[in-house]
């Protein structure tokens, strides 16, 4: 009876045993399910990192360089139709622009002119891209050329329109106190002047040289440009600053003191024998859809009793 006792405790824990071994067995198995499924759950989470679209949105722009480095103001979009003239024109004859789209539609019923009033350079770098516009109006012979060498406009049609001295404007109330050309220099006041990429910049640019050779010498011309705080795109730019009373002066064309409301400017002239006399040219564009309107609109700028009488009015001077 003991052997048999001690052979039952044997069998017994050896069953014991076996199911330990079995149960360890199970566990581990068990155990390394979730350690096959986690490369399956990473694997779902990171799909959407590799998602291609994320890339392709953030690519997209790289194209945009190409268009911004044209220029800086985009072309309006104009639909021509019959009749109507689409005017690419200088910035400086904003404030004569209303007068002459009024006479001008005066002279020719059924006429009308829509005028695109930018700096020159601007206007042509929109049409050398391509937009549309019936006639050209630059404050610069340089531009004029540039269209000219490249074959924009419509031959013959290129002729003087008016010209332009440069002057000096000031807020009405003068709050620097400047009495003369030559406190411009006085250390701490506040300039603004055309970009000398610009037509009334590189007039004000021709200027300044010329007063520093004749009268106030080379230390007044680099005081002058070390009080400039604002370089403008566009002569009105230029015009706004000064009024706004952000800087205490600020270089235009005569025309823009002319044209403005009595009070809102002090103006220092700048003697004519040291001035820069800027030639405005107009052109009949190649591309235009509307050549009758456009040589009607011409001949009413050029006219002494319309478009010139119009200019004249608000400060331009005759060629």
């Amino acid at each position: 009876m003991d052997q048999k006792s001690s052979s039952l405790k044997i069998a017994s824990f050896g069953i014991v045993i076996g199911m330990l071994i079995l149960c360890a067995i199970f566990a581990g198995c068990t155990s390394s399910s979730p350690q096959a499924t986690t490369p399956v759950t990473t694997a779902i989470a990171s799909t959407p990192v590799m998602t291609p679209q994320p890339v392709a949105t953030t690519a997209a722009p790289v194209a945009t360089p190409a268009v911004v480095k044209t220029t800086s103001t985009p072309a309006p979009v104009y639909t021509n139709s019959e009749g109507t003239v689409v005017a690419y024109t200088a910035a400086s004859l904003k404030g004569a622009s209303p007068k002459l789209a009024a006479d001008f539609e005066k002279m020719y019923p059924g006429h009308k002119v829509i005028f695109n009033l930018d700096g020159t350079q601007a206007l042509k770098t929109q049409v050398q891209n391509g937009a549309y516009a019936d006639v050209f109006i630059s404050a610069s012979n340089a531009y004029t050329t540039e269209l000219t060498k490249g074959g924009y406009f419509v031959d013959g049609t290129v002729k003087p329109l008016t010209s332009n001295y440069v002057t000096v404007i000031l807020p009405a109330t003068n709050p620097a106190n400047i009495q003369s050309l030559a406190d411009l220099s006085k250390p701490g006041l506040k300039i603004a002047m055309g970009d000398k990429s610009v037509p009334v910049g590189a007039a004000t640019y021709g200027a300044l040289a010329n007063l520093a050779k004749s009268t106030y010498g080379a230390d007044w011309n680099t005081s002058v440009f070390k009080n400039v705080v604002t370089y403008e795109t566009s002569e009105p730019g230029v015009a706004a600053k000064v009024a706004l009373g952000e800087v205490d002066a600020g270089f235009v064309y005569e025309s823009t003191s002319a044209a403005a409301k009595t009070g809102t400017y002090t103006v220092i002239t700048i003697p004519k024998n040291d001035n820069y006399l800027q030639t405005y040219t107009i052109g009949i564009l190649k591309g235009s859809n509307s050549k009758g309107a456009a040589a009607d609109f011409e001949n009413f700028m050029l006219s002494t009793n319309a478009g010139q009488q119009d200019l004249k009015d608000y400060g331009f001077r005759a060629v």
